[in-house]
């Protein structure tokens, strides 16, 4: 078990995952920054970090490049823009990487989720996937996903998926939690 009070959550603080992992963050005592951009309304908004268009920017990509790397299509590209910019700040904060959805045939995670997870493994961050269809944890090794029952070993970590979270999305988030730290 670490001591938790130097560790950082990152998310974009968004309903459901990061709003979770952001409470169980508050519970254990450890840091919290989501970010966010002007005019975006977000559930975990006491540790919020307004990013300006200029560093939004930064982690900009090619709506073509995601489509492709995803395969699927955004409607909504304005949006979907600045929530991948938003992905590409939280999982470059972030040392260790999880994510609550679904993991696809072809090894993507569904939805916005997906985005995240593809910048982890192109990060080479360590990796962690809670399917709630498989209702479990999967870790990214190399280029396959293995079962796993991971920890938070890193000081630093990022959290993103889907806001349709399920109870037993959420009680794998408070048991991964209980297996990484002490109660604050």
């Amino acid at each position: 078990m670490q001591t938790q009070s130097q560790n950082i959550l990152y998310t974009s603080g968004h309903q459901g995952t990061e709003s979770e992992f952001g409470r169980m963050a508050a519970e254990y005592g450890i840091q919290e920054v989501h970010f966010s951009w002007s005019g975006r309304t977000i559930e975990r908004h006491h540790a919020m970090q307004i990013l300006d268009a200029d560093t939004l920017a930064k982690g900009d990509v090619s709506m073509e490049i995601v489509s492709k790397r995803m395969g699927r299509s955004y409607s909504r590209v304005d949006t979907i823009r600045k929530v991948m910019q938003l992905l590409f700040h939280t999982i470059n904060h972030g040392h260790q990487v999880f994510a609550v959805g679904w993991i696809m045939e072809d090894g993507t995670v569904k939805g916005g989720t997906g985005w995240g997870v593809e910048l982890a493994k192109f990060f080479n961050r360590p990796l962690s996937v809670f399917d709630q269809k498989a209702m479990g944890w999967f870790t990214w090794k190399q280029t396959k996903w293995e079962q796993d029952t991971p920890r938070i070993t890193h000081a630093t970590f990022a959290a993103t998926g889907t806001r349709n979270l399920t109870e037993e999305g959420r009680a794998a988030i408070a048991d991964l939690f209980a297996r990484s730290f002490k109660k604050a």
